[in-house]
Order: structure tokens, then sequence, then C-alpha cells
């Protein structure tokens, strides 16, 4: 895992346990890698990985089961999604409608892109499942 030095690394592990979650890879009540296995993975210290799980538990993402480990929480996914679409909506869709009007993108050029870019996402998932 390639690391942006202007966030620290345990919300950057965070943030890859979320994209996770809600890419499917880890469902709620299924087990995520154990500190050690996560630190292995992505070349840090243990206890990053704490760091990064501790967060999450404490957002109630994941849980921990003692002597067997961490686990998505049942809520899980809904928690990540609302944090991610809050934090969309706040920093990126603000920084996103300066950069459309100071390069003089309207709506109706917008609506077609986003179409375009759906309907390759579908044509790119359905070769990935063939």
């Amino acid at each position: 895992m390639e690391f942006d030095s202007g966030q620290p690394i345990y919300l950057q592990i965070a943030d890859l346990v979320c994209d996770s979650i809600l890419r499917g890879v880890w469902k709620p009540g299924e087990r995520i890698p154990s500190i050690r296995d996560m630190a292995s993975q992505i070349s840090v210290n243990p206890n990053t990985v704490v760091k990064a799980y501790n967060y999450l538990e404490s957002q109630k993402i994941i849980l921990n089961q003692r002597g067997i480990g961490f686990f998505v929480s049942d809520q899980g996914y809904a928690h990540v999604l609302r944090l991610k679409q809050e934090l969309f909506i706040s920093k990126e869709c603000p920084r996103f409608f300066r950069q459309m009007n100071l390069v003089g993108i309207s709506w109706e050029n917008l609506q077609k892109l986003y179409e375009e870019f759906q309907q390759n996402e579908k044509e790119t998932e359905r070769k990935s499942i063939s």
C-alpha cells in the first residue's frame, strides 16, 4: 500500500478497511484480517493497525470479539456508507463544484458525462463477471 503523507497512516488503513466493506470484500458479521496479518499485508507496524482498528471500533464499524478477532459489525456497512457520504458531500462536492465553475462545465454536460461513466462501469462489470 502506498501512503499519502497528508493524512495519518492509521486513518488511511481505516479507509482501506471501509472501502473493502463498501465493495463487499467483508460483509457484516465477517471476520477481517487480524492485526498482525493486516500489518504484514500492508507493511506497517502492528501498533498502527491497532490504532486504525480502535478508531473503526469507536465508529461502530467493526467489533472486537476477544480471543477470536475483529468482525464487521451488523451496521458496519451502513455506518461506513453514512460516513463516506458525509465526507464526500462536505469535502469533495464543494471542490468539484468550484472546478466545474472555473472550467465552465454545465449541469447538462455533467449529466451526459455521468451517464457515459455509468454505462462504462456497467460494461466493465459485465466483462469482469464473464
